[in-house]
């Protein structure tokens, strides 16, 4: 492998190239009109327009991709995550133009990217599954049997896809008909496939994944758990690694049933197999993801392990350097995903300009980022601004890092996550380790009275600041500066 091209833009491209570069190998980046600009193509040892603004035109163009390679004489493919990078057509057609996709075999990526597929998996290596059904429903008939079944409230769920598109909470049997045709309806247009299958609704989930990885040789390690259960619109905003209720008997019993089902589909690279984790501590299968995750860095920060430079090596053919027993956890760490996004109003994608943009320091910080000042925070893509991670001897020690790191960072132009970041790190629920998927409806909401526990004034304080960046968002605060989160910092903290 002597030249890497990177199928993706802005934060992941940046941070897969930065390793290829340790490892001696040359980066292409690939690039959209609208992209021009990114630090990812500034990087680049050289740099590709693929198409137009919109993704269908560019990175989800497999033949704009393959004729970049052939120009510029890569050698390997990196998908990033996001766009193709589970898509197994792709991951075909760059192996049959005889280059190496760093990833599993196609095999794999279609075997696991249905949820079907994967849950017999599991179901065969004795994985636990959620009580439901274990083939696609076919008809009306057939769900209100299967609910009279498992019994409410349940879940009906898309086979091919995620992110929480084609997902209904069914509370009693007068919902089904309705629920199921609009999952139906939803699923197919998200996924171009309406085949939904149902289980039991876990009430009170943590969401719990395990990271792993498997080279050509036989060989399988996992790299212990990250927590992801700060959710909204059922995508992750807050991660942690580890997680602060898994013991080492359950972190055990979760990495074997994980390297389980790598064995079964005969899995190459990195993935991620993700757990339900219900209110008794049991776990469940979920899904597994096969790919680079977006919350990598907190396994990396607490392993010492780059999976990138990982991925690489196995895509080359290396086996894998360390072994389970090798492995430890060191410490604690924590990451924020900082969106163009304006949480006070159901965090909603922003769009805009960076005007200010600086990025905190220090001790156990590391940000990685896609953006630079007077940037411009497109429309087209997902509106992920960069990645907060911090690293803590203690979880203790993590969270007060992050806090100080949200107060260093300093955005303005855009509505963003820092400030709910902060919040849930200042949390009662959050610092006791006693929450679930349901944080943001249950705490934060954000009119939600229990609020950071009954502090209605930490929220009047995020309602004022919200106010007021929207009518005097182009007006400089008193200090001669236009970023004012730093107002709204200062009320918080007297609050």
């Amino acid at each position: 492998m002597k030249k890497l091209l990177i199928a993706n833009r802005g934060e992941i491209a940046l941070r897969i190239m930065r390793s290829a570069k340790e490892m001696g190998i040359a980066t292409v980046a690939v690039f959209s009109e609208a992209d021009r600009r990114s630090p990812h193509v500034q990087f680049a040892d050289e740099a590709i327009c693929i198409g137009s603004a919109p993704a269908a035109s560019s990175y989800l163009s497999v033949e704009n991709i393959l004729e970049a390679c052939k120009a510029a004489g890569a050698d390997a493919v990196h998908p990033g995550y996001g766009f193709l990078s589970e898509n197994a057509s792709f991951a075909k057609k760059v192996q049959e133009a005889g280059l190496i996709f760093v990833g599993p075999s196609p095999e794999s990526i279609e075997m696991m990217g249905n949820k079907l597929e994967a849950k017999s998996a599991a179901r065969k290596q004795g994985v636990p599954l959620v009580p439901g059904t274990a083939s696609a429903i076919s008809g009306i008939e057939e769900a209100l049997e299967v609910a009279r079944e498992i019994g409410f409230p349940l879940l009906i769920k898309a086979a091919a896809g995620g992110g929480g598109k084609g997902m209904r909470i069914v509370e009693d049997i007068n919902e089904v008909e309705e629920q199921m045709r609009l999952a139906i309806s939803e699923a197919t247009s998200a996924f171009g496939d309406g085949s939904v299958f149902i289980e039991r609704y876990v009430s009170a989930p943590r969401h719990i994944e395990i990271q792993v990885l498997a080279d050509t040789h036989g060989n399988a390690v996992y790299l212990f758990e990250r927590e992801c259960s700060i959710q909204r619109r059922h995508q992750k905003v807050i991660e942690e690694a580890p997680s602060a209720v898994v013991t080492p008997e359950i972190r055990k019993a979760m990495g074997r049933c994980a390297i389980a089902l790598c064995k079964a589909c005969s899995y190459i690279g990195a993935g991620t197999v993700e757990f339900i984790f219900d209110e008794d501590h049991r776990f469940y299968f979920l899904e597994m993801n096969t790919r680079l995750q977006v919350e990598h860095p907190v396994t990396e920060m607490i392993t010492g392990i780059d999976l990138v430079k990982e991925q690489l090596k196995i895509a080359r053919g290396e086996a894998l350097s360390f072994s389970q027993e090798s492995l430890s956890i060191n410490g604690h760490s924590l990451e924020l995903r900082v969106y163009a996004e304006d949480p006070a109003n159901g965090f909603l994608p922003d769009i805009g300009r960076l005007r200010n943009y600086r990025l905190p320091q220090g001790p156990g910080v590391r940000v990685d980022g896609g953006y630079e000042e007077g940037m411009d925070i497109p429309i087209n893509y997902d509106p992920l601004i960069a990645k907060l991670i911090v690293h803590g001897n203690s979880r203790e020690e993590a969270i007060a890092r992050m806090i100080r790191a949200i107060g260093e960072y300093r955005i303005s132009g855009v509505q963003t996550t820092l400030d709910f970041g902060d919040f849930v790190m200042r949390h009662p629920a959050f610092t006791s380790g006693n929450f679930d998927t349901h944080f943001v409806k249950n705490y934060f909401g954000p009119l939600n009275s229990q609020s950071n526990g009954g502090n209605e004034s930490l929220v009047s304080s995020f309602i004022s600041y919200d106010l007021i960046n929207r009518n005097l968002k182009n007006t400089k605060c008193q200090n001669g500066s236009s970023d004012l989160r730093s107002e709204w910092v200062r009320k918080r903290k007297n609050s």
